[in-house]
């Protein structure tokens, strides 16, 4: 079976026929927003926003059933005309011909070059296809033709690119009469589109885009013509597979000035008739542009050297080069490094499997992605999780649709109420991970504001005395701007929540927690596993405030008094639901329009003390409440309750029932003791692992629609939420059992995920990680996943051990010794307090995970000591190295 080559260090590869495998899909992004993706055949599509489409918007099926394709045809005299993406009636038809042609894909970060060649025909195209990293939406088509046979011959070259130009609202609402908005005019060099109005979600508005395929040839030739109407390109009873204007020798060309009206266009662009010799090559460079288009991308020179600038772009985002005994492994990691930054660029929308939602990402991914941007990119973060806190509200909840520039919310469309139980958890997640890395703990002294609309009390009412007009900050009762530290932001999102409980007394699910489709039980359904994680992150705001008390002498902070109502309770009251929901009401009453502008001296060590009491109670209520023992005698955690408020996790008549997200939550937050996280492995590799579509799955087989739980279980059993491999939980669940020493655990976890992703004869996708693998153990939903976040978290700061702690370096590997290579070594190059570091663990024994002991590291001339299983370097004296240098560090275990 066909498998992925890789060809250097950064992960470029090389795949054979790879047209014939379906779904494939690649993406090509950058900065300045655009957006395209690219199959073998060069279906997909190219858009800057929701609204901004200039190739026909792709999901997953329209990638082998849409004609709409760039393509590129080669009209050989005396001969049929070819393709040279391939994308022609007879060649599709010989996919499965001995006689096919030859095809390799060639990829990089992030590049796109498809070989093609017909031995009949002695003619072979290469097309390089990438988007520069400049400041233009632009994406490059490189098209060279080579004559590969032993006789001269003249063909007519003619690019072909479909323009749909509009938003994707238009693919089926109003599809024919938005192409009556098309001002179409041919250029010199290409065909452009103007659109008069646009209609969409927006409303009917005046058009200031302009859409453009443009195209020269080597030494700046012009086209000698265009085809810019897609009916009279086709003709009558032709198709973007087999089209007039190709086949037949006698179609009128359009010259530069040329304008049309009303149309559905196409960037049919005709070059004047080219012999090659036996060996010869000729050059097209073809520029899809949505705005004005620039010359400076039809000349081959800067081509080439645009290409080479952004090869180098991604590869500095690759914020770690692993070294290990799998060297697939290491150049796989690559492709983890830039899945964060194409979901930060691409939000959760904008890629054929992508196929939902708007544009944008939801709250949590902000959250999550950030996590592998602050290993990536640290010094863009701290203002983007400042900005990140502007989003939440007073109640502890927190603005759901996330606009386009930083710190930019939207009021929930339509008034929707919506509130994920979960939302509350990753910003402190997040943010103690930066201040690890960095020892900013000055961040959580910075003032932010509040976000705040119409929705109050978590969803349950509404602030009718709330105008547009006061805008989308809270307010004091004199009419200032609130702002609050983002200590008391985390605190009030994660107070609400301790108080928001159900008949159970674990908090509610409401509209769904980190399972989305989980969201039928809003009445009594009750989330155990993110009560669990909500207690680790009241143990963790309590260690900070610790800190801040004994190491930065800060002995109180300033709050808003309102928060009195949350935290001057009684003790007793924590084991009734009922009282804790009524002093949430009480608060969230309190809050409901405005603050009183007044705020309180917390002293840190009382709230401290409080926290943890808080974090107690509810993890001795979990362990004494949720632990299933079942009649085949394995043990785990309870993860929810369903809308009659029973638990959905145990023995059934149906058969056991267990789900993998209660198990992660109450690993990672110590809720689970350790010698009850063995037994949640044993009881997870005997009802969810399945090595043959990698490794643990979501959840058991209920074998039930239980709409009293959600719509995943409407889904069938082994895709999505329902039963699939989850990437992003079972990552997660890796990195769980890595920071509470179960490294055999953990990396059994990954490498079942790894293993998978790289058998292409299964996953049959390229290099990264997928959303999902289902139950034919297919990669789904490939590249815009918060696993690759967590993957990258879970392999440089776990396995790798190269992590912060308050700011310091610290190096604790947890490497099993299958991962060393024939040296006994294994590491990884990588950028911490701004410099560069190669870090090596020398482990010449051979020794197993739990076996050796750090010794020592050298940096330099420096040697520090091993303790307590790790080395620990001060900040500064990273800091204090040359910052244009690599420095070594070499890390002897025994």
């Amino acid at each position: 079976m066909n498998t992925i080559r890789y060809t250097d260090k950064y992960g470029s590869f090389e795949l054979d026929n790879p047209e014939s495998s379906s779904y494939l899909y690649f993406p090509l992004v950058n900065e300045a927003g655009m957006m395209s993706c690219v199959t073998p055949n060069l279906a997909g599509d190219a858009k800057g926003s929701q609204n901004t489409f200039l190739l026909a918007p792709a999901s997953s099926e329209n990638l082998h059933n849409d004609k709409s394709t760039r393509n590129f045809w080669c009209g050989i005299k005396g001969k049929k005309a070819w393709s040279a993406a391939g994308v022609s009636a007879w060649q599709q038809a010989m996919l499965y011909d001995e006689a096919k042609e030859e095809t390799k894909l060639s990829a990089g970060l992030l590049w796109h070059k498809m070989t093609r060649e017909n031995h009949e025909l002695g003619i072979r195209s290469d097309i390089l296809s990438f988007v520069p990293a400049a400041d233009d939406a632009v994406e490059i088509m490189q098209v060279t033709i080579t004559n590969t046979g032993s006789e001269a011959f003249t063909f007519t070259p003619t690019a072909a690119i479909p323009m749909y130009c509009r938003s994707a609202d238009n693919i089926r609402d109003h599809r024919h009469v938005t192409s009556l908005l098309h001002k179409i005019e041919t250029s010199d060099c290409g065909v452009l589109v103007t659109p008069t109005l646009t209609f969409d979600e927006r409303g009917h508005q005046l058009n200031q885009i302009t859409y453009a395929v443009c195209a020269k040839a080597e030494e700046g030739e012009l086209p000698v013509g265009f085809i810019p109407v897609t009916e009279e390109f086709i003709g009558e009873g032709g198709s973007f597979e087999w089209p007039e204007a190709i086949v037949k020798d006698d179609v009128e060309l359009a010259a530069a000035g040329t304008k049309e009206e009303g149309y559905e266009a196409v960037g049919a662009i005709r070059f004047a008739d080219t012999v090659l010799e036996p060996g010869a090559s000729k050059s097209f460079q073809i520029a899809l542009t949505i705005g004005e288009p620039e010359d400076k991308y039809l000349v081959k020179s800067n081509i080439e050297r645009l290409y080479t600038e952004t090869c180098g772009f991604w590869q500095e985002k690759v914020t770690g080069i692993f070294t290990s005994r799998d060297h697939d492994f290491d150049e796989w990691m690559n492709w983890i490094n830039i899945q964060p930054v194409l979901r930060r660029i691409c939000g959760c929308s904008f890629l054929p499997h992508h196929d939902y939602g708007k544009g944008g990402r939801g709250w949590r991914d902000l959250w999550q992605d950030c996590l592998a941007l602050i290993l990536m990119e640290p010094k863009k973060v701290r203002g983007m999780l400042l900005n990140h806190f502007g989003g939440v509200r007073i109640d502890g909840s927190n603005a759901t649709i996330i606009g386009t520039k930083e710190g930019e919310f939207i009021a929930d469309r339509n008034n929707i109420v919506r509130v994920w139980m979960d939302h509350g958890v990753w910003p402190f997640i997040t943010t103690r991970f930066y201040i690890e890395q960095t020892g900013d703990y000055g961040i959580l002294l910075e003032n932010r504001t509040y976000f705040k609309d119409i929705q109050a009390g978590r969803g349950e009412s509404k602030d009718y005395e709330w105008t547009d007009v006061q805008g989308n900050m809270l307010r004091t009762k004199d009419g200032s701007i609130y702002e609050g530290t983002v200590l008391e932001h985390m605190l009030v999102q994660n107070l609400t929540a301790f108080y928001d409980v159900g008949e159970h007394n674990h908090m509610k699910l409401r509209g769904a927690d980190w399972n989305d489709a989980l969201d039928m039980a809003k009445e009594k359904g009750e989330s155990v596993a993110f009560t669990a994680a909500y207690a680790g992150n009241l143990e963790g705001l309590a260690d900070y405030l610790d800190i801040l008390k004994k190491d930065k002498d800060i002995v109180t902070i300033s709050m808003a008094e309102e928060l009195k109502i949350l935290l001057e309770t009684e003790t007793e009251i924590f084991g009734s639901p009922d009282k804790k929901q009524e002093i949430l009401l009480e608060y969230c009453n309190v809050c409901k329009h405005v603050l009183s502008g007044r705020k309180e001296l917390y002293d840190c060590g009382r709230l401290a003390s409080r926290l943890r009491e808080m974090a107690s109670w509810i993890q001795n209520h979990i362990r004494g409440t949720e632990w299933v023992k079942n009649k085949e005698g394995y043990e785990w955690f309870n993860g929810y309750y369903d809308n009659h408020g029973r638990k959905v996790e145990g023995d059934f008549e149906s058969g056991v029932r267990m789900m993998l997200t209660g198990q992660v939550f109450s690993i990672m937050s110590n809720t689970a003791l350790t010698e009850q996280v063995k037994k949640i492995t044993e009881a997870a590799d005997q009802y969810l692992y399945d090595a043959s579509i990698g490794g643990y799955r979501l959840n058991t087989n209920f074998h039930e629609i239980k709409t009293d739980m959600g719509r995943m279980f409407g889904f069938a059993y082994g895709h999505k939420e329902n039963g699939a491999v989850f990437s992003h939980m079972a990552v997660m669940f890796a990195y769980s059992l890595y920071t509470r020493g179960f490294a055999k655990e953990g990396y059994k976890a990954i490498h079942a995920l790894y293993s998978q992703s790289r058998d292409f004869a299964k996953s049959r996708i390229y290099p990264g990680i997928p959303e999902y693998f289902n139950q034919k153990g297919r990669g789904m939903y490939h590249y815009l996943t918060g696993a690759g976040s967590w993957m990258l978290l879970t392999v440089q700061t776990e396995m790798f051990g190269i992590k912060g702690r308050m700011g310091d370096l610290v190096l604790e590997p947890k490497l099993v010794a299958e991962q060393f290579d024939e040296n006994g070594t294994a590491g990884v190059d990588t950028v911490f307090a701004d410099r560069k570091l190669c870090v090596r663990y020398i482990n010449k024994a051979g020794k197993e995970f739990g076996e050796y002991r750090i010794v020592s590291a050298q940096l330099g001339d420096t040697v520090y000591q091993g303790e307590y299983g790790l080395v620990r370097i001060p900040r500064e004296h990273i800091a204090a190295l040359d910052a244009d240098e690599r420095h070594n560090i070499s890390v002897t275990l025994e």
